[in-house]
């Protein structure tokens, strides 16, 4: 089979899937996954590569480990590892319609078609069938079987890339195995010439184990109880290796989850993709504290170790609650258990959970990283997010100056702090392209805009995590006053629990920098062309008076004569009334703001 079948391993990777050259930059990934086929096509078109913008995507309800483990009229019951003839025909016209989809309608170049299995395929006696008949079905079309390194770096780098960076466990769970791993990006600015770079050093380190959610349910459904403790056992074997593994090539996670990590700061971040996974996390989402969970969709949705360890509550859960789960098709639903199985193996082998986050990105995502130049993959994609401005969809040099310009009025505002904002997420851009959008909305309507469109717009963006999302959004509505109807007042609360839940200390902060804002806007109306309209129309001025239990922040807003003419500043003053009476979230910290409003000839 070695001589027939294309194997991708990290030796050769480079080789057979060379980073984007161009002109073209469409580029279509079928990942013949154990549970499923999923297909997508994106555009890594630059300068927007690293937002890997997905412009269609879909997946066939095939299950390849099914195939390969269900007896039946085609297939010897003493050869399971066998695909019946009636799978080989379906997967080869899938991936002919998957085909035809990528080329004929979207004018995605042949070559640019790659097609990548995992578990199953390996495991499968018959894979060569599997092949030709692709081949033959799909105009030459051919399958690339990944090596378990590979697939274990397709699938953190797909998980790392909806992230600006992380520092954690990487763990991807399929319908045939669960890979382990440990990545961190901060090391690529630190990285010699003799050392692996950081994706690499977690694909040679990481372990993959043959314990996928479809292989596990059918040991805890068809097998007596002393052959599911054995696998059970040797599950828990196989992480606590895989872990130690990873422990003696990390030094970083060494100490992260050492025996002295038992404070709630300390521990490891854990990230987790794969179907099996996400289900969890659909279950915990719907079991949350903060209900309704005002972000609809499971990538980067974060929970605490304390969260993730409730097992026996998601078990009964599932097995009592009759309605729909959002996010969990009934296989995922009847797959719980086993997935459970493998969570509380991860628990066990884990001493220290400091948080878990799910993560949307796949091995699709992963390889598309893995075409883009290091320079390109290792960028900042809230960058390249597309928030324009509310006077011009293209950003000139002078809007850039400009941008630059209302960022740095506004950064003087806010005394040195390490408190959750926009400033500490590097939102500050984002957020200065907005302060003037919807100008000629009535700006109730705005305050109420910017909270749904922040939870729903670009659910895929890098970047754009459920908290930053909620800070960005809350500091949006701010900026237009907070004045919102019953129903999105009720998604604010939402918002602000998950902020809550991050900083204490982040609400208050919202509401400030929303307020200072509101008022550079409403002294300059219309988006700064040059950085002079804004220099000489406002300047704030900072201090904090502290005294043992309390703080208060006093800010003094100059207003050049010329910039406030005709206007009431006590007006001014009152955009910030919110913040002079901080609400129940802020009194337990003590803080507050005098604001002085002073208009001079010249700020």
């Amino acid at each position: 089979m070695a001589s027939t079948v294309d194997i991708i391993t990290l030796d050769n990777l480079e080789s057979k899937m060379p980073p984007t050259v161009g002109p073209d930059y469409l580029y279509a990934l079928v990942d013949m996954g154990s549970n499923g086929i999923r297909f997508s096509i994106s555009d890594l078109s630059p300068p927007n590569s690293r937002l890997l913008k997905c412009l269609y995507r879909e997946r066939a309800a095939i299950s390849l480990f099914d195939a390969l483990n269900s007896p039946s009229s085609s297939s010897s019951a003493s050869d399971p590892l066998t695909f019946p003839p009636e799978t080989i025909r379906l997967v080869s016209q899938t991936l002919a319609r998957f085909r035809s989809i990528a080329v004929d309608d979207y004018g995605v170049l042949a070559e640019h078609v790659t097609v990548f299995a995992t578990e199953a395929m390996r495991r499968a006696r018959n894979a060569v069938a599997m092949l030709e008949a692709i081949s033959t079905e799909a105009q030459g079309l051919r399958v690339q079987i990944l090596a378990p390194e590979v697939e274990t770096l397709f699938g953190s780098m797909g998980a790392r890339s909806g992230f600006v960076n992380v520092k954690g466990l990487f763990l991807d769970l399929g319908g045939g195995s669960v890979q382990m791993t440990y990545m961190n990006t901060y090391l690529a600015g630190t990285q010699t010439a003799d050392m692996p770079p950081y994706e690499l050093a977690a694909a040679q380190a990481g372990q993959s184990l043959p314990f996928g959610a479809a292989r596990l349910i059918r040991i805890l459904e068809n097998d007596d109880a002393e052959v599911q403790a054995a696998e059970k056992s040797k599950l828990q074997l196989g992480m606590m290796e895989a872990l130690q593994r990873l422990r003696a090539t990390f030094p970083s996670l060494n100490q992260s989850i050492s025996p002295e990590s038992t404070k709630q700061r300390d521990g490891i971040d854990i990230y987790l993709c794969g179907g099996g996974f996400r289900g969890y996390g659909s279950m915990l989402m719907h079991n949350d504290p903060i209900q309704p969970y005002p972000v609809p969709s499971i990538g980067t949705y974060t929970v605490p170790g304390s969260l993730f360890g409730q097992t026996k509550k998601m078990l009964k859960l599932n097995k009592e609650y009759d309605g729909k789960i959002f996010g969990m098709s009934k296989r995922r639903r009847a797959q719980f258990p086993a997935i459970v199985t493998v969570v509380e193996a991860l628990i066990q082998a884990v001493p220290s959970i400091r948080s878990v986050t799910f993560c949307k990105g796949g091995n699709r995502e992963g390889a598309l990283m893995m075409k883009l130049p290091r320079e390109i993959r290792e960028g900042n994609p809230l960058s390249l997010m597309s928030m324009p401005l509310a006077t011009s969809p293209i950003m000139h040099a002078e809007d850039q100056e400009a941008l630059q310009a209302v960022v740095s009025t506004l950064q003087a505002a806010v005394p040195a702090t390490e408190a959750l904002s926009i400033f500490t997420l590097g939102l500050e851009l984002l957020f200065a392209r907005q302060i003037w959008a919807g100008a000629g909305e009535d700006g109730d309507a705005n305050a109420s805009a910017c909270l749904h469109n922040l939870v729903t717009r670009d659910p895929s963006c890098p970047g754009l995590t459920h908290l930053a999302r909620a800070v960005l959004g809350l500091t949006l509505c701010a900026r237009w006053g907070t004045n919102l109807a019953p129903i999105d007042q009720q998604m604010r609360r939402s918002l602000r629990q998950l902020v809550n839940g991050a900083d204490e200390d982040a609400n208050f902060w919202i509401e400030y920098i929303g307020a200072v804002a509101a008022v550079m806007a409403t002294v300059v109306p219309t988006w700064p062309r040059t950085t002079q309209r804004i220099r000489d129309a406002i300047k704030f001025r900072v201090t904090v008076d502290e005294d043992g239990k309390k703080s208060r922040i006093r800010l003094v807003v100059f207003v050049s004569s010329k910039a406030v003419k005709g206007m009431d500043l006590n007006g001014l003053e009152g955009l910030f009334k919110n913040i002079s009476k901080p609400q129940k979230l802020e009194k337990k910290n003590g803080k507050s703001a005098v604001i002085q409003i002073k208009e001079v000839p010249r700020v």
